[in-house]
């Protein structure tokens, strides 16, 4: 395997994560608009991309395997959460 190569499945690892993080993000500003007007997209984007990732992450380290269901269920579900604590948590 070359660099190339490496750099592919590394890319692949993680594009679940992310893309599960830019769609529920997109949709929860899209659905909750004017609850969620004064956070910014970038924000819930961020949060729930790093938090899928690394639940993707920890599910491999943990079962030794990618794409269990398992571990895409802790993904959703991780992904949720950080949205609700990104954009509604009461801020003091």
């Amino acid at each position: 395997m070359d660099l190339l190569d490496a750099v592919w499945h590394l890319l692949n690892l993680i594009a679940p994560g992310l893309g599960l993080g830019l769609i529920a993000s997109a949709l929860a500003k899209l659905l909750w608009r004017r609850e969620l007007a004064g956070v910014r997209w970038p924000r819930l984007a961020g949060w729930a991309c790093a938090v899928s990732t690394v639940v993707l992450l920890a599910g491999l380290v943990i079962t030794g395997r990618d794409g269990r269901m398992g571990t895409y269920g802790a993904m959703v579900l991780g992904c949720a959460a950080s949205l609700w604590w990104a954009g509604f948590r009461r801020r003091t």
